[in-house]
């Protein structure tokens, strides 16, 4: 097994609407390791989250994830190998209305064939400062502990490669530094690869590799 998780060598994507294409610098993220993905609104932050997951195809280039081209698989095993492998917080948070929090955590271990762990649940969401908020639903949180359960719900399957898209975007200093400790701090348990892409440059310090896009 090799000790590069991500990989992506002359990425490109282009945009059916406008034609204009956007090229993306070449990444080797070990496993373990944690990289910030750093730029402003437009620089393609959320689009190279999206090809390096799976849920999009470059137009050129080639990305690889734990020793797996994700060219050579279908759509259908993208979703599979995505699923297995990588814990998503991104900027649509997609908790689901008629769930609980602590049901929407349920149902992604559920979904991926863990049981319950209704402790595990509940640590998560204490780490982050909504363990009261377990039994209401999302209509019910702010925007920002909305966010908090986001990233919780990523992290309740233990995942090997841990995505956040902007995750710190509705946190204050506080909170925003409490929930950047969260993701690292499992990331380390589980010894998982942390990719975080943001405009937040609060993020920078607390990253020793620091990928600049738009620059």
């Amino acid at each position: 097994m090799s000790t590069r998780l991500v990989s992506s060598t002359g990425v490109t994507a282009r945009y059916s609407g406008t034609g204009a294409t956007l090229s993306f610098p070449d990444l080797a993220i070990s496993r373990g390791e944690h990289t910030l993905l750093l730029g402003p609104s437009g620089s393609g932050k959320s689009t190279f989250l999206n090809l390096l997951t799976g849920l999009h195809v470059p137009t050129s280039g080639t990305i690889i994830i734990d020793d797996t081209n994700l060219a050579t698989l279908t759509n259908a095993e993208r979703d599979r190998f995505r699923g297995r492998r990588t814990g998503l917080v991104m900027q649509r948070l997609h908790l689901i209305g008629a769930l609980t929090i602590a049901q929407n955590l349920q149902l992604a271990r559920s979904l991926m064939g863990n049981s319950a762990d209704p402790n595990h649940t509940l640590q998560l969401l204490d780490a982050l400062g909504i363990a009261d908020k377990r039994d209401q639903y999302p209509r019910q949180l702010s925007q920002g502990e909305a966010q908090r359960a986001a990233i919780a719900r990523a992290l309740v399957n233990d995942p090997a490669l841990i995505v956040a898209d902007e995750p710190t975007s509705a946190l204050d200093d506080t909170n925003c530094a409490a929930a950047v400790a969260l993701l690292k701090a499992q990331a380390e348990r589980c010894s998982a690869t942390l990719l975080i892409a943001t405009h937040d440059a609060r993020l920078s310090p607390h990253f020793q590799h620091v990928v600049r896009l738009g620059v």
